[in-house]
């Protein structure tokens, strides 16, 4: 029997209008400094220095002392291009009134809770858990596991919805929770381990995915 509902963030919930390589571009034109490192760089740091609550360990590895601004510039960058995906707001709001509903979503937790205030969702969902706060990027089962207990669910009895293969369907799957694939034109082929899929734009046809699934999410008695 289905008790929640959970969803990553990025690429499944919410897209960004422009690319990072652009955003990385307008961070340092904000705070007037020289762009001396590409994505390709950025994408090094982070794997190295990332930071629990923002990307500032990263850009001190790039940028040095000039990283507080960069930091602040990035962050606002990234959210200000956050759009969410047609009828996601909706489809999390139909999905409450049944399930419980959280949101796993990797990254910083600075960084992730100022999109979800950008988005007007720091409401939206009755557990929010960023991994730079876990420290347990997904797909780590530690995670998952984090998840379930903040939703006091166990995991067969958990949905998680999200668009990266490895780290959102296979860690899901490997958690022992029903895994769903956010698709979308470009993006990667659905992996195995996923129970369901659903392209970006069938967002709102996910309640009734979930009915077809497992039932209508209710008991009996």
């Amino acid at each position: 029997m289905l008790r929640a509902v959970a969803f990553d963030l990025d690429d499944t919930l919410a897209v960004t209008a422009r690319d990072r390589e652009t955003l990385l571009a307008e961070a340092a034109d904000r705070a007037d400094v020289a762009l001396d490192f590409d994505r390709e760089d950025y994408l090094a740091a982070h794997r190295e220095h990332s930071g629990t609550e923002s990307r500032r360990p990263v850009f001190e590895a790039l940028v040095g002392e000039q990283a507080p601004a960069v930091t602040r510039a990035y962050r606002a960058a990234v959210g200000e291009a956050m759009a969410p995906v047609d009828g996601a707001a909706e489809t999390v709001e139909r999905l409450r009134e049944r399930y419980r509903v959280g949101l796993l979503t990797d990254g910083p937790d600075r960084t992730q809770r100022d999109k979800l205030r950008r988005l007007g969702w720091t409401d939206s969902f009755d557990q929010i858990l960023v991994t730079g706060a876990l420290g347990a990027p997904k797909p780590d089962a530690a995670a998952f596991a984090s998840l379930c207990d903040a939703l006091d669910v166990a995991p067969e009895a958990v949905a998680y919805v999200g668009d990266d293969p490895d780290r959102d369907v296979a860690g899901a799957a490997a958690a022992g929770l029903l895994a769903i694939q956010v698709t979308y034109d470009g993006g990667p082929a659905v992996h195995p381990d996923a129970d369901a899929s659903l392209s970006r734009e069938e967002l709102p046809t996910l309640p009734a995915l979930l009915t077809e699934l497992v039932g209508d999410g209710t008991d009996d008695a």
